[in-house]
């Protein structure tokens, strides 16, 4: 069984991939799944992801501030404005461009950690920069997309911000409370956690793609384009960055992934939840998680290619 569930975890991107390519040949069968059913998916996901965390992973945080500071004011100012520039660059309608600028404002994804782990990065400064950068998403994913989407879409802050902490911070707060009051438990259950949470992500990105499978068939080129550009960019300049600061190569190297690799499925539940008037606001998040993974493979990849200096 561990040996399944490692297959299933090292072949994430492949399963995402072929989630949305049946949710593509089979849109009828799937829309009959109500889009709720996405939020309790990554409430799980997150639940998954609490219980994994250790008090070790925040000690980062303290140890090492300027560097998480560096790294969350980088994810949460450079790909947001990212989101925003491509959406006007090519001049994507109201609905598509919400979805876009609520993947750039949401905080890193769980995924970042394994593929900086894979790239031969920093890998405490990863989780610490995820783990910081969900903590602050209630307050910052809200405010931002107020900011950059609030003139033509009507953005309930405070509704969103309620979400968040009950999506997200709940679920990771009573993973950690779980492994805390069960530790043996919680340890015999590990080694499945990663398996379980890319069946979700690809059950995720199945619904949302199936929702709207009829116009990405007729135009969805557009909005694969724009999302690989987002990330692609968001890595680059991630990179570039760490550089310029003169990190080292392992930083630069885990600053690029949590800045390029997003927490999409998060971006689809809030466009389920407070943009129901928006139905493609989901598509972006779901073309994202897709698209994530296979670069994230291919980055990590080439990476390690090159040295790493001590």
């Amino acid at each position: 069984m561990k040996k399944i569930c490692r297959y299933i975890s090292d072949y994430m991107a492949l399963l995402v991939l072929a989630a949305a390519v049946v949710a593509l040949i089979f849109p009828e069968q799937l829309s009959v799944v109500r889009p709720k059913v996405i939020n309790y998916l990554l409430g799980v996901v997150m639940f998954g992801m609490g219980l994994t965390l250790k008090l070790e992973d925040f000690r980062v945080v303290f140890s090492r501030p300027k560097d998480v500071l560096t790294g969350c004011l980088a994810q949460f100012t450079i790909m947001p404005l990212l989101a925003w520039s491509l959406s006007r660059m090519f001049g994507l309608d109201e609905s598509l461009a919400l979805g876009v600028v609520l993947v750039g404002c949401c905080p890193g994804g769980t995924a970042s950690n394994v593929i900086t782990y894979l790239a031969k990065g920093d890998l405490a400064l990863s989780v610490g920069m995820t783990g910081v950068s969900t903590l602050l998403a209630p307050f910052l994913t809200p405010l931002l997309t107020w900011l950059l989407a609030g003139k033509s879409v009507d953005v309930d802050v405070a509704s969103m911000f309620l979400s968040i902490l009950w999506v997200v911070i709940l679920p990771i707060v009573v993973g950690l409370l779980v492994k805390w009051m069960w530790p043996k438990f919680t340890e015999g259950i590990t080694d499945y956690l990663p398996a379980f949470s890319s069946v979700a992500i690809a059950v995720t990105v199945a619904i949302v793609i199936a929702a709207s499978a009829n116009k990405l068939l007729s135009g969805g080129m557009i909005i694969v384009l724009v999302v690989a550009l987002h990330n692609i960019f968001g890595l680059g300049l991630g990179f570039l960055l760490g550089r310029m600061l003169k990190l080292p190569e392992a930083k630069s190297r885990a600053l690029s992934i949590e800045v390029g690799m997003q927490n999409s499925g998060l971006a689809s539940s809030l466009a389920t939840l407070h943009f129901a008037a928006y139905p493609l606001a989901t598509v972006p998040g779901a073309v994202f998680s897709v698209w994530h993974n296979i670069s994230g493979a291919l980055v990590a990849h080439l990476y390690t290619r090159r040295k790493v200096e001590e």
